[in-house]
């Protein structure tokens, strides 16, 4: 049984927050108190502040509801270092709400115990400016991952991992790594690979099991202006399985500064039009970058991206033609 009360009362506040709705009974089993020191608790928080709803009956639960005011909130470490990263990244790149994150930031950073510190700096460190291309989506990555390629960035430390090629064969790796970029919708690892003595990215939605070596090494220099630019040649230059270039008859850096495009893929004919290229992997994402531009005069792609380019368009005419309310199937 948990006789510290201020040790649980913490225990139970971070438990109410972190699933919709408890069971008393699971609730009091958790805790290791008897239902009626339960409620007596949860009373106790309500008197702190904590909006804390009840049902009642043989199944009545608990629930930390929204209140008036914004109550102390109880983060775990991979929380706690995503909120600063998130924070600081807004007092740079969000426009109108510099000053407040940087109110938050400032308190939340006060109270950051030192170990979550290290892995905030490292995150910081190793992380650049994303690079963008045709609409900006979402970049995903394990968070554990994450943090120790950043740490391996920031120590210049040899790390081993196991990586699946883009054409599903898998095979280990030991690099050195230099970087971190978010680009695309997914984040990569920019290092230089030891067993082929040369740069190369990696995305890390293909890593499994990262493993520090302890092996510290001097930092190399990347044969690029920064990580960005080099992460953004890569993808411009990599293979894919769909060809599709559109000429548009507007200048190559009106086109470039609309569609957040690669430069790598924007080829200026003359001052008023410009080439670009869409080819990638997903026919979907063709046809997104295409109905991005304006002014398209002219589509050299092959016959699956024209294919599904005609289809998308008949789809989107039964649609408008649909009368309101009625399914197009």
């Amino acid at each position: 049984m948990t006789t510290d009360m201020p040790a649980r009362m913490l225990r139970l506040l971070s438990l109410l927050q972190t699933r919709r709705e408890w069971a008393g009974t699971e609730l009091a089993d958790r805790l290791g108190v008897t239902t009626r020191t339960l409620r007596r608790d949860i009373d106790r928080l309500r008197e702190l502040g904590y909006p804390v709803e009840g049902t009642t009956g043989r199944c009545g639960g608990y629930r930390l509801a929204a209140g008036t005011a914004m109550p102390p909130l109880l983060l775990d470490d991979d929380e706690a270092v995503a909120i600063v990263v998130a924070l600081r990244t807004a007092t740079t790149d969000v426009t109108g709400i510099e000053e407040t994150a940087l109110r938050a930031l400032a308190k939340l950073e006060q109270v950051l115990p030192g170990r979550l510190r290290t892995q905030v700096a490292a995150l910081q460190q190793a992380t650049t400016a994303p690079v963008t291309y045709g609409s900006a989506s979402r970049a995903q990555a394990d968070p554990a991952t994450l943090a120790l390629l950043a740490a391996a960035c920031r120590d210049h430390e040899i790390v081993t991992f196991d990586y699946t090629t883009r054409h599903g064969t898998p095979g280990p790796r030991r690099v050195e790594p230099h970087s971190l970029v978010p680009a695309a919708g997914r984040w990569y690892l920019v290092a230089y690979d030891t067993h082929q003595d040369d740069w190369r990215t990696y995305r890390l939605d293909r890593i499994t099991d990262p493993t520090p070596t302890g092996h510290r090494v001097p930092p190399r220099a990347l044969p690029a202006p920064d990580p960005a630019a080099y992460v953004a040649a890569k993808i411009a230059t990599a293979p894919a399985r769909y060809r599709a270039v559109a000429t548009v008859a507007a200048p190559a850096d009106t086109v470039l500064a609309r569609t957040q495009g690669l430069p790598e893929r924007v080829t200026p004919l003359d001052a008023d039009t410009c080439t670009v290229d869409l080819s990638g992997d997903s026919l979907h994402r063709i046809t997104q970058l295409l109905a991005a531009l304006d002014k398209t005069t002219a589509l050299d792609a092959d016959p699956a991206v024209l294919t599904h380019l005609k289809a998308a368009a008949e789809r989107t005419l039964l649609l408008l033609s649909a009368e309101p309310g009625t399914s197009t199937g």
